[in-house]
């Protein structure tokens, strides 16, 4: 019984201590040394998924050195998510012959044994990983994995607010670049290329380009662009019924997650020898009617935010 109570009165203060803290660092601290303290750990880390990376990053973490933590062995690899997902946790309790670790000699020189490792959720989505390590092997009873996994939840709340907040400060940073843009050029490509370049990198992907519809409304001719090669622009020329005729017909935007497969696609094989993943095509406007496509390119599989989408095709009737 005094272990649920320790239980119960560390999440009480966790949810106190969420709208007080200073920082999202400050607040991840004090989930670090809750599980460390209840679930006699070494150290914690809190791994985020980033798209099309073989390896989940550590974001933050406690109890591990410096020159560990920021090297690449501190890394997990992408096939442990599957697993936590899968059971809702993953257990290794000797980190140093466990064939799923990558680099088991630096984890065994970091002084790591057992490893507790669940799901960081967001809404239903996974977002990250959150681990625990201890310095002598440990067997984890069920209600010592609720605990950590409940702890997990409360990492991916920080995360996400710090993801929202990012969002606004970048949304506000385009709008902002955008204004500017428009109010000190009279060259219009040059307003839209600075659009494609901004957006490339603020959502940090491959490339951006704006194509119109020419005089006969079937073909969409390149105006603007950022991050994509001369071969794959000059590719031929791009039907405004294909991938993109949604964007087009109903004004609304489209997502190709796989545009070397998707039968939408008009030059399939070409974005694939791109290095070019997800599609997203917003139209752009002018007094309502459709007059071209933007359209940003990811590397990755990319499943673009609602946040995003908005953005995005905000920034595209900005364009118009």
């Amino acid at each position: 019984m005094p272990v649920r109570i320790d239980y119960f009165k560390k999440l009480c203060e966790l949810c106190q201590a969420f709208g007080t803290v200073r920082n999202r660092r400050e607040f991840l601290e004090m989930i670090f040394a809750s599980a460390m303290e209840i679930l006699e750990g070494k150290a914690a880390c809190l791994y985020q998924l980033e798209p099309g990376k073989t390896e989940l990053m550590p974001v933050s973490q406690k109890g591990l050195s410096e020159s560990y933590f920021r090297s690449r062995k501190s890394m997990l690899v992408q096939k442990i998510v599957p697993l936590v997902l899968k059971k809702g946790f993953f257990y290794c309790r000797d980190a140093a012959t466990d064939p799923k670790l990558a680099y088991p000699d630096a984890k065994k020189a970091e002084g790591i044994a057992s490893i507790l490792a669940v799901p960081v959720m967001v809404k239903g989505r996974n977002i990250g990983v959150f681990c625990l390590f201890t310095a002598t092997p440990k067997d984890f009873t069920p209600e010592e994995k609720e605990f950590l996994s409940l702890l997990a939840q409360q990492g991916g709340g920080v995360m996400e607010h710090a993801r929202l907040i990012d969002h606004l400060r970048r949304e506000t940073q385009l709008f902002f670049d955008l204004a500017v843009n428009l109010s000190s050029s009279l060259e219009v490509k040059g307003v839209l290329h600075a659009m494609t370049a901004d957006l490339a990198k603020a959502l940090v992907i491959k490339g951006a380009s704006i194509r119109l519809l020419d005089e006969t409304k079937e073909t969409l001719e390149l105006v603007a662009s950022f991050g994509l090669s001369k071969k794959y622009l000059q590719k031929g020329p791009v039907s405004a019924q294909k991938s993109i005729g949604q964007a087009l017909k109903n004004g609304k935007p489209v997502i190709i997650l796989n545009a070397a497969t998707d039968r939408r696609v008009q030059y399939r094989d070409m974005n694939k020898e791109e290095g070019i993943v997800t599609i997203l095509s917003v139209p752009i406007k002018t007094n309502e009617k459709v007059i071209g496509v933007l359209r940003l390119y990811s590397k990755a599989v990319r499943h673009f935010t609602a946040e995003e989408i908005k953005m995005v095709t905000a920034l595209a009737y900005l364009g118009g």
